[in-house]
């Protein structure tokens, strides 16, 4: 039987100076035994729409853990409820969760979250006492806790930001695999200004498409690439089956989920897991992204585009130049968005050879040059179609070389993403 949610221990009650445990980031998760069947989970991730996934206990000990958006794809496929649908909740579950003590450190915690994969900061760990079930802790606070040690810190953080490098470039790895798997002809490049950075690519297939995202967090080194693990870990909780059509959809839950769990929020709303929430005036902090979500529709060709203050650029064979299409003009998740807010989806029909570019600001925001401006948007777009006829790859020196050459030795003002593709 389901168990309801309870509140989880606040971060804020990590005292200075003590060694902050698994215990730091419990929550009282609902929990559901093998009993169920999965038809009763269906029901339950209907009737709760923000919950992650559900621990599966049987006699106060973890079998498993049913992840919301694997569940959901796998009983929407062809005859599966009607074959699995009575049938036990643990035939969709994770067998192998990562599962931890309590009193296991949080640096202990990282290591194993590292080895453990991509899966347990997305879907999150569960978490024991002499090896019965006592909660669940979920990725962001983890990465919340480590971020607050680091802070106490400064003398850690140093020593730690190429080992934070390896978690921020695990996070790439399916995106870049995918990538490779899906697009025939692409490049893509991304280099943090700093060893880690603020920004972040995402590339998912599925059979009928390919969802993409370009994210340009707030800020650059430790604190932007600890904003790319949170915009990440959130992304991948909201790309569910069902929304991956809708990128300006996928915009808006992001950015509901992003100012409650940053605090960013004006008054008292439901948070991810059900519970009221409010913002604290002092912990309150006013960071997002800015991004770019597209969805290709591989029968029609159409690709559906919302952008959060990121245009994408489209070069059409036989064309003169590049198409833009602008994002709405506010960013997710900041204190100044408000929680409402609604982007739009743009759609155009791609044919053949066209070419699909995507960038964060880092290169266009670069000074440099004879005059000492910025590169500007201007610039980058006549580059883009000048060679748009060339290899992906060739295109990508190209640019690059010219950028390069553009800074000179001016410092380099941000962290530099760009992604193109050839239809």
């Amino acid at each position: 039987m389901l168990t309801q949610t309870q509140s989880f221990v606040p971060l804020a009650a990590i005292k200075p100076g003590s060694i902050p445990t698994a215990r730091d980031i419990l929550l009282q998760y609902p929990v559901v035994s093998p009993a169920e069947t999965n038809n009763e989970i269906l029901h339950i991730f209907a009737e709760t729409p923000h919950l992650i996934g559900l621990p599966v206990i049987e006699e106060g000990y973890a079998i498993g853990l049913i992840n919301r958006n694997i569940f959901m794809d796998s009983i929407a496929r062809p005859f599966h409820r009607e074959i699995f649908g009575k049938k036990s909740c643990i035939a969709f579950m994770d067998k192998t969760p990562l599962v931890v003590e309590q009193s296991t450190s949080i640096q202990d915690l990282s290591f194993l979250v590292v080895d453990a994969g991509k899966k347990a900061l997305t879907d999150g760990l569960i978490i024991v006492e002499n090896g019965r079930y006592v909660g669940m802790g979920m990725g962001h606070d983890l990465v919340r806790v480590i971020s607050n040690m680091q802070a106490q810190k400064n003398h850690i953080v140093m020593e730690s930001i190429g080992y934070a490098s390896v978690i921020q470039k695990s996070y790439l790895r399916s995106s870049r695999d995918d990538m490779a798997s899906t697009l025939k002809d692409y490049f893509i490049h991304w280099e943090p200004r700093d060893v880690v950075g603020g920004d972040y690519y995402y590339f998912s297939k599925f059979d009928d498409g390919f969802f993409v995202a370009i994210i340009d967090c707030t800020g650059h080194g430790v604190p932007g690439a600890f904003m790319t693990l949170i915009m990440a870990s959130t992304l991948d909780h909201v790309l569910t089956h069902e929304k991956r059509h809708n990128p300006a959809e996928v915009l808006s839950m992001m950015n509901r989920l992003v100012k409650v769990s940053l605090g960013q929020v004006s008054e008292k709303v439901e948070s991810i897991i059900g519970e009221p929430v409010t913002a604290d005036d002092e912990a309150t902090s006013d960071d997002g992204m800015d991004a770019a979500f597209c969805w290709f529709d591989m029968k029609t060709n159409v690709l559906t585009y919302a952008g959060a203050k990121m245009p994408i650029f489209i070069s059409q064979r036989g064309e003169d130049e590049l198409i833009t299409l602008d994002g709405d003009r506010k960013g997710v998740g900041y204190a100044g968005t408000p929680m409402d807010f609604v982007w739009e989806n743009k759609e155009i029909t791609l044919k053949k050879d066209d070419c699909i570019y995507i960038t964060t600001d880092g290169i266009i925001d670069q000074i440099g040059g004879e005059k000492n401006i910025a590169y500007g948007k201007k610039r980058l777009r006549q580059l883009l179609q000048s060679c748009r006829h060339l290899p992906m790859i060739e295109q990508r020196n190209i640019v690059m070389d010219a950028f390069y050459t553009y800074q000179g030795e001016h410092f380099r003002r941000d962290d530099v993403t760009i992604l193109g593709f050839r239809i």
